[in-house]
């Protein structure tokens, strides 16, 4: 168990999952570290990484790449994963916890075959380990509509997922970076634990309820590409979370309600 006031380093603080694991980390008492290009940190050449990481305890790897193709997002993690597990190691750093994807190890290509590689980078170094697999973002459904966007209509892939916060998803890296030793010994890596939203969400739907909040007429329509080899994963349930996952809300129209300001139609 690191001190309630440990100093923790935080990948990608600036990002999706990384800006609310800052908050969620310094509200509970803790010396964030903030690591992004933007405070002079590249997980990716290593620059920065040493001075960052003194007196570090834990790092949490919430960076994301530039790319969602394979291949640079597979140079992009597991370049970060073995910069983060050496530097740490140098510095005495005593835990290091991962975020990837429910069902990544389902993918045969793409940014999901490239978290697998990033799994097994992060597991793989000197620094004791933890991987924890989230759930699609109620942030990431108004990218993909952007995604999908064709004029007044855009095309949202058919998809089966239990949508979740980023925040609630920091809320459990939070957990879990400041846990007990025992998340961390030898062979616990074995069992990545996953967080997902309480319930089964219908993409179509929530796009619709986004939009409409949005003030924003474009229709949403299924759209996806049936050729695409791992198109099964994404209809056959292959993203929903297993039976021992945390599920933990807020539900999308509760965070919508929430989170997303309603804006008059347009």
């Amino acid at each position: 168990m690191l001190h309630a006031d440990a100093r923790i380093a935080v990948a990608g603080a600036t990002g999706r999952v990384g800006r609310h694991l800052v908050e969620v980390l310094e509200e509970r008492g803790h010396d964030v570290v903030r690591m992004s290009r933007a405070t002079g940190v590249d997980v990716v050449t290593g620059e920065g990484l040493a001075q960052a990481l003194t007196d570090v305890e834990a790092i949490v790897d919430a960076a994301t790449g530039p790319s969602p193709e394979q291949e640079p997002a597979t140079r992009f993690f597991t370049a970060a994963a073995r910069n983060l597990q050496e530097a740490g190691a140098r510095a005495g750093v005593r835990r290091l916890v991962a975020v990837s994807i429910i069902g990544a190890d389902r993918f045969t290509a793409g940014y999901g075959a490239a978290k697998v590689a990033h799994e097994q980078a992060t597991l793989a170094g000197p620094v004791p380990a933890r991987v924890i697999r989230a759930a699609q973002f109620h942030e990431f459904v108004e990218e993909l509509a952007g995604w999908g966007r064709q004029g007044d209509v855009s095309y949202v892939p058919e998809m089966r997922t239990q949508l979740v916060a980023a925040r609630t998803v920091a809320e459990t890296l939070a957990d879990v970076a400041t846990g007990p030793d025992t998340l961390f010994a030898s062979g616990s890596g074995a069992v990545i634990p996953e967080i997902a939203g309480p319930r089964e969400e219908n993409l179509l739907e929530v796009a619709r309820l986004l939009m409409e909040r949005r003030g924003d007429a474009v229709r949403i329509e299924v759209g996806g590409d049936p050729s695409d080899p791992d198109h099964d994963v994404y209809t056959s349930g292959g993203l929903l979370p297993g039976p021992d996952a945390i599920l933990a809300g807020p539900t999308f129209a509760e965070w919508l309600e929430a989170d997303v300001p309603a804006r008059a139609g347009r």
